[in-house]
């Protein structure tokens, strides 16, 4: 679910420009995301939403990288993994990169010697030290989030 400025309905739930929601979103669903963040990352819907969030508290790289990653594992040419690879290095791994993600120096050292000839699993490491910093750092304030809040409470006053 890829989502432009112009018709975000996260973003327009948020101004109160509108509280139309996508149809399929539950409030099952919804109140499922915080029961765990697995449980927000596995559906549809909520890494749109989480990703929203993470671009008003300027952390957007890491659900970036996470969700290039999980495209990035499912490619099947080698010249496009290479070609793909070296582009995710550029962005995300690469000191001093546009969206440099806080990794560890020793694997940020392991791609950069692997990034000649990528294998899929050549970004696991970096993705599941992504998914910690989100699951324990910004998860817990997203469910304390005015924008969480909301489209609860959206979702809960459309159902009743």
């Amino acid at each position: 679910m890829k989502m432009s400025r112009r018709n975000c309905w996260i973003c327009k739930m948020c101004r109160d420009e509108s509280n139309r929601l996508p149809s399929n979103l539950t409030l099952e669903e919804v109140s499922e995301w915080a029961q765990s963040f697995e449980n927000l990352m596995a559906t549809k819907c909520g890494p749109v939403v989480y990703a929203a969030y993470l671009k008003m508290e300027h952390s957007e790289e890491n659900i970036k990288f996470w969700m290039a990653c999980e495209t990035y594992k499912k490619i099947a040419s080698r010249s496009s993994r290479i070609s793909k690879a070296k582009k995710l290095y550029k962005i995300y791994i690469q000191p001093q990169s546009p969206r440099e993600i806080n990794i560890d120096s020793s694997t940020r050292e392991t791609i950069s010697r692997n990034i000649q000839e990528p294998t899929e699993s050549c970004f696991e490491e970096a993705q599941k030290i992504v998914y910690r910093h989100m699951e324990m750092d910004s998860y817990p304030r997203f469910l304390k989030s005015e924008m969480y809040e909301k489209l609860l409470k959206t979702i809960q006053s459309n159902n009743s």
